[in-house]
């Protein structure tokens, strides 16, 4: 096998293309973000993932966008741990399997957690309750503004997310607020992420999350890519919510991103950096802006928007550089309610190095990912789960 210096692996969050075979059991039968996308705008321009065979993936898109003659390699992964959420689907990425899936609060959160929170912070809060997060601003926005008390509200997933218009509770304040619910938020009443959304208000009175989110996550039980990669010696460089998701285990350097294109600007930034390792990306938008919000114009600009931006992140690539670019889960945006969807991830690879054309196949972990990325980097340290496909690409 090709030596390989290094591998960057972009995270477009929440591109799910198709149910899993389980989808019915989490209420997701039908689910198909990417298809759905296409349907809604089979004229949508994205020739460089057509080129490198994005839409050759067994099912993607039903098929309907392939090309002949494809640059990468690629595969469709299920997922093998149970859950659909953002935690879930970046550590079994990274090499680990989650059998227990991370509490969620459909109800909102227990009366006697919430009352012993207030006394902790001092203040009382308002919602408690399942929400969207850009709806739940307008609708306590007011309250909240007239108050002080901040908004804490949950989804799907494994959260306790505290909204709060920084003219009222300054983001320091705001991320002190979320450190003390991480502190608590263990045992019977344990949570995946606290996560700090903090909005302004505009002129004509609407209000709009900032970029200043910061997540505050659990650790991960065990090692990690990002572990064995630093322990080599080389280097594990997260870009966006990695370093959150991960809770700063095995990075070794991180930087914030305020949206997808700062996210695609940073990822450039580092592949003209000179270090040998591991580039994680998360670019967020495609979830956080536009899954959720079950925008489908909105979400498939914002694949053109990363499509037009792939040409530069290919040109600054080195000659031992690898290019992956895959999802976490789904959010399909014309899905029912405001949540992840249970699906099959897209993956594909390219690089000098990287053979044309390869199908993968239908692999059943995205811990495959993993497994590859320290099989190209030569280390020899194994994730939990996961079976290396570097040989067949490289």
């Amino acid at each position: 096998m090709k030596k390989v210096n290094r591998v960057t692996l972009i995270v477009t969050d929440s591109l799910g293309i198709g149910e899993l075979p389980d989808a019915a059991k989490y209420g997701d039968a039908g689910a198909n973000t990417l298809g759905h996308i296409m349907d809604y705008n089979p004229d949508l321009k994205v020739p460089n993932l057509k080129k490198l065979g994005f839409f050759n993936i067994d099912g993607a898109a039903g098929g309907k966008f392939k090309t002949e003659n494809p640059t990468g390699s690629f595969a469709k992964l299920g997922e093998k741990s149970v859950g659909k959420d953002t935690i879930t689907g970046h550590w079994e990425i990274a090499g680990l399997y989650t059998e227990i899936p991370f509490k969620t609060y459909p109800d909102g959160f227990p009366k006697s957690f919430i009352e012993e929170y207030e006394k902790a912070i001092g203040s009382k809060v308002l919602g408690n309750c399942t929400a969207s997060g850009t709806a739940i601003i307008e609708e306590l926005g007011p309250e909240h503004e007239a108050t002080g008390c901040p908004i804490v509200y949950t989804s799907a997933d494994s959260v306790f997310q505290i909204a709060a218009n920084t003219a009222v509770i300054p983001i320091e304040r705001l991320y002190e607020i979320c450190e003390i619910a991480r502190k608590m938020l263990v045992g019977d009443v344990a949570c995946g992420r606290v996560i700090a959304r903090p909005y302004v208000k505009n002129e004509d009175g609407s209000r709009t999350r900032t970029s200043q989110r910061h997540d505050y996550a659990v650790s991960p039980p065990n090692k990690t890519v990002l572990d064995y990669v630093s322990e080599s010696g080389k280097t594990s460089y997260a870009v966006g919510k990695i370093s959150d998701i991960f809770n700063g285990r095995g990075v070794t350097k991180s930087v914030h991103t305020d949206n997808n294109m700062d996210g695609v600007d940073k990822t450039i930034e580092a592949l003209k950096e000179d270090f040998e390792g591991f580039i994680f990306t998360n670019l967020v938008d495609f979830d956080s802006q536009y899954g959720h919000r079950r925008d489908v114009e909105g979400y498939g600009r914002a694949i053109e928007e990363f499509d037009a931006r792939l040409p530069e992140i290919m040109a600054a690539m080195k000659e031992g550089d690898v290019l992956m670019i895959c999802a976490d889960h789904g959010n399909d945006p014309v899905h029912t309610g405001w949540d992840h969807t249970r699906e099959y991830i897209p993956f594909v690879a390219c690089g000098q190095r990287v053979k044309s054309g390869v199908n993968l196949g239908v692999r059943s972990t995205f811990a495959d990912i993993g497994a590859s990325i320290l099989d190209m980097l030569g280390i020899e340290s194994r994730t939990e789960i996961g079976e290396s496909f570097a040989s067949e690409i490289i």
